[in-house]
């Protein structure tokens, strides 16, 4: 009788080496599929916890572009945060070839007349004596130059002999501190080539002295000043009278004579007067208003995306920030510092005509679309005809809501804002008391609290009136005095500081947020691990259970194959 084996195993098991592969048996079963199949109806858990974590991650994602915006807000409010910057003054001449002129924003809108009756010049001194060649030797033995400029002396030591006039202009320049104050150059008249000193500045005092040569080849008397340094010579609006008696600069550049107006001089002439008109640039102010409401607007866009809920057949849908608290609060706070008043501003009394003619946006026509069904809704809007009114009647008034940069000011001519400690104090309006004695100040309180004393000044020494300095004016014995003093801030910089808050890396809402879900994150990034391994440790006893009943299956179908070969053995010998 002839026996066979025949092995359709196709899974091998190795109990020692722990490796363990599970194909499938003779009869087709996949035990690799059933498995994973397995694995995969008990992964509900995991995949939960990956989808929660791409929920928070994509909130973070969230946080950080709404704070790319922000950043990208208060940077832009930095360009026009005081009223030099948001205030454009125009300063035109009746004559730009001989006085130019720029305004800034203490200009005052009028017209001035100038005259220019000389310009500032620096002092010039040229030899008259020269040579063939830059290369010519100016000495033949070691010698010193010594002048003066401006009083001050100077001594170029220790040029050596055979020097050529090439070595001594380098010698010149190149020696500190001299090189600051008195420049050579060398001049070519088409024969011969002469030494030249100029005076860096303008001005009558800034003279050359020449007064040891040495024995250079140019003698003391061959220095001849062929350039006198002088003084700027100008009368503005009529002074100083008489023909004899000018306004003296140092520079043809001035900026001190008129306040916030600088000129420049170019051309003198003491017969003619010109005018220099000094004019609002309402355009100017009206665009950077509009670049304030347009960047506004893009930061409550990115909010609007972020939060929006939508109704698609009937069933209402968030947002990925849709309800968040921080988002809210970011929102709420750009909103209060829109629709509020101006930090330090006083609504205007017609009656006693005191207080600020604007104090907020709404009196500019600029306020938020509240009809939901505007393609607009929610964003900044400017009503032109209103704002066009108000820089018409005070444009001022209109850039100081937006730009005033701690402007200190009184209610009363008692006492006068003096400073503030730049960082420390707020803005804002502070209610003053003093009560003099026959020795001076017996006691005073801003907003009431007692403040510190100094003269015939006061203190804020706590609180958001720490720092603010308070100078009374009214000495009068045995009086008290009251009042307010304000220290405005326009909505550019209160802005800009409320974004400073947001923004904040250590304490910003968004900052914390993005610190919680992190730890959130983390979290469920050790859930995710503890699940992950449970999942392989299940995956790991399924092969092995699998495989031993593989292992069982193909010892039953060896000997199923053994008996069915007997079986058939038999029946062939029978």
């Amino acid at each position: 009788m002839t026996t066979s084996s025949t092995s359709t195993t196709s899974a091998s098991t190795s109990f020692t080496s722990g490796s363990i592969n599970v194909s499938g048996l003779g009869n087709g079963t996949d035990f690799n599929s059933l498995i994973d199949g397995l694995i995969k109806a008990d992964s509900t858990n995991l995949t939960t916890m990956q989808d929660w974590k791409a929920t928070w991650k994509a909130k973070v994602t969230g946080f950080q572009y709404l704070n790319t915006k922000l950043l990208a807000l208060k940077t832009s409010l930095a360009s026009m945060n005081t009223v030099n910057q948001f205030l454009t003054r125009s300063a035109t001449s009746s004559n730009d070839t001989s006085v130019s002129a720029t305004a800034s924003s203490d200009a005052l809108t009028t017209t001035h007349s100038v005259v220019v009756g000389q310009l500032a010049t620096n002092d010039i001194f040229t030899t008259t004596t020269g040579v063939s060649a830059l290369t010519s030797s100016i000495t033949a033995s070691n010698t010193n130059l010594t002048f003066s400029y401006a009083g001050q002396s100077y001594t170029i030591s220790n040029i050596s002999a055979g020097s050529s006039l090439t070595t001594l202009v380098n010698y010149i320049n190149n020696n500190a501190p001299t090189n600051s104050k008195v420049r050579a150059s060398t001049i070519y008249d088409g024969t011969a080539y002469h030494l030249q000193l100029y005076g860096m500045d303008q001005g009558a005092a800034s003279q050359i002295v020449i007064s040891n040569t040495g024995s250079l080849l140019f003698s003391n008397a061959s220095f001849n000043n062929t350039q006198n340094a002088q003084s700027a010579l100008i009368k503005v609006d009529g002074y100083p009278s008489g023909s004899g008696n000018w306004i003296s600069r140092d520079t043809n550049t001035v900026s001190d004579v008129i306040p916030g107006v600088t000129m420049t001089f170019k051309v003198a002439n003491s017969n003619a007067s010109i005018n220099i008109g000094i004019a609002t640039n309402t355009a100017a102010i009206k665009a950077n208003i509009e670049a304030f409401v347009s960047n506004v607007n893009i930061v409550k866009m990115s909010i609007q995306a972020l939060t929006a809920v939508s109704n698609s057949s009937g069933t209402a849908a968030g947002s990925l920030l849709t309800g968040n608290y921080g988002v809210d609060i970011i929102s709420s706070k750009i909103d209060d510092v829109l629709s509020g008043m101006g930090l330090g501003f006083v609504n205007y009394n017609a009656a006693t005509q005191s207080g600020d003619y604007f104090s907020a946006l709404s009196q500019l026509g600029i306020g938020t679309d509240a009809d939901e069904s505007s393609s607009t809704f929610g964003m900044l809007l400017i009503d032109d005809t209103t704002l066009n009114a108000a820089l018409a009647s005070n444009a001022t008034g209109v850039a100081s809501l937006f730009s005033a940069d701690y402007a200190g000011s009184s209610d009363t001519k008692n006492f006068s804002y003096l400073s503030r400690i730049n960082g420390t104090t707020k803005p804002g309006n502070y209610a003053v008391s003093v009560i003099t004695s026959a020795t001076g100040i017996s006691s005073a309180t801003i907003n009431g609290v007692a403040a510190g004393i100094d003269g015939w000044r006061i203190t804020g020494l706590s609180g958001d009136s720490s720092g603010l300095v308070v100078s009374i004016d009214n000495h009068t014995a045995n009086s008290t005095f009251t009042g307010t003093v304000s220290l405005k801030q326009g909505k550019t910089g209160e802005l800009g500081d409320t974004l400073t808050e947001l923004t904040s890396t250590t304490d910003g809402p968004l900052a914390i947020l993005e610190e919680n879900y992190g730890s959130i994150m983390t979290d469920i990034d050790d859930k995710i691990t503890r699940e992950q391994q449970r999942l392989a440790a299940e995956k790991s006893r399924l092969q092995t259970q699998y495989a031993r009943v593989d292992a069982l299956l193909n010892t039953l179908t060896n000997t199923q194959t053994q008996l069915t070969s007997t079986i058939s053995s038999l029946s062939s010998s029978s």
